[in-house]
């Protein structure tokens, strides 16, 4: 197939996500990497561009112009900047018919995710998200084992994201992915923005529902912090299902400690993210089944063969493939997160701030 042509807004010098990015989007030669803007800084921007090969732009407007007068000017536009820039780039390049994917989530305010979503509605251009944790192959597996009905009729979830490394200020130390995910301003959210969403986003796409109504307290234990740092989160599911997420960036001793837990009436599934090729499934009364990732049809989403892992990269990648997939096709992949996914996050972060300002009470999302 041929390469689509792929540009880069953000994830200059020093900044994680937009390398990861960059290597996801090239695993599998789905995508080439052409050009970009990677800083507010022109000279900044060019000079990085230039380290990686590709034509580089000193603004949003400068890319557009450029890119969309060419030949083979880029067809898509991945978003890794700081959230409350992404409406901006968002909608210029909507507008302008380049397709977007877009880092989580969606914006930094209710208004910005508007504006976002009155721009996908009115382009012909596709609008993806990169909850990377929905492309694990064990995340897929046990999504497919729930919507089989392996696990019988669900009872309970808890997702727990919870990171250590805002234990300290250091955001007031020069570190600069910690200043701006403390800045309300840039960031809309601390803890329960930043990981509580792609809590919630995983406990959706794994049981193919969204909840209802939720009650949250949230924390800010560093003194002097504007955002919060901590989130307990209880949910309540239409079908009856309860569900609770613990999503914290000050918890001593944890990295990116991901996981998941969920139990039906006949059979319960757990999976962690530093574990991520190992699904455990449980039938009641019966020993706990290991399934390795290659088994039960898990390969699909697989590049090596089981004993060889596969991690944090190749989740991005095979968001990645998705996205080419939907791209090359023509088609939706609803089962790709998009701009609805993009809402709901929004309104899981408003309903766990309005019910923490009304002291946990019950919230619906909207």
């Amino acid at each position: 197939m041929r390469q689509i042509r792929l540009g880069m807004i953000g994830g200059g010098e020093g900044a994680l996500i937009g390398n990861v990015h960059r290597i996801a989007a090239r695993l599998d030669d789905r995508f080439s990497l052409d050009a970009g803007v990677f800083s507010s800084d022109p000279d900044r921007s060019n000079a990085f561009a230039s380290t990686l090969g590709l034509r580089g732009y000193g603004s949003v407007d400068a890319f557009i112009n450029g890119e969309t007068a060419r030949d083979d000017g880029v067809e898509a536009v991945s978003i890794v900047t700081p959230n409350h820039l992404h409406a901006d780039a968002a909608v210029k390049c909507l507008d302008a018919g380049l397709h977007v994917i877009c880092d989580k989530p969606l914006s930094a305010t209710a208004k910005q995710a508007a504006r976002i979503a009155q721009a996908v509605e009115n382009s012909s251009a596709q609008f993806f998200l990169t909850h990377n944790y929905t492309g694990y192959p064990m995340v897929r597996l046990a999504r497919d084992m729930v919507a089989r009905g392996e696990l019988g009729a669900l009872r309970l979830i808890t997702v727990n994201y919870v990171q250590g490394w805002l234990a300290n200020p250091i955001e007031t130390e020069g570190h600069k992915q910690a200043e701006w995910r403390t800045d309300p301003v840039q960031s809309g959210a601390g803890a329960i923005g930043d990981i509580g969403t792609h809590a919630y986003n995983l406990a959706c796409f794994v049981t193919g529902q969204d909840a209802q109504t939720l009650s949250a307290e949230l924390n800010t234990f560093v003194q002097g912090r504007a955002v919060d740092d901590n989130a307990f989160v209880n949910l309540r599911f239409v079908s009856g299902m309860r569900g609770s997420i613990w999503a914290s960036q000050v918890a001593i001793g944890s990295k990116n400690d991901l996981s998941l837990k969920l139990v039906g009436d006949r059979a319960a599934i757990d999976w962690e993210q530093e574990n991520p090729n190992e699904l455990r499934f449980s039938k009641i009364d019966e020993p706990t089944q290991i399934i390795a990732r290659g088994q039960m049809g898990s390969d699909k989403w697989s590049r090596t063969p089981p004993g060889h892992p596969e991690g944090f990269i190749e989740a991005f990648a095979n968001l990645y493939g998705d996205v080419a997939d939907c791209l090359q096709s023509g088609q939706i992949n609803h089962s790709v997160p998009g701009i609805a996914d993009g809402l709901v996050g929004m309104s899981f972060i408003q309903a766990c701030q309005i019910s923490h300002e009304k002291d946990g009470q019950w919230t619906p999302l909207a």
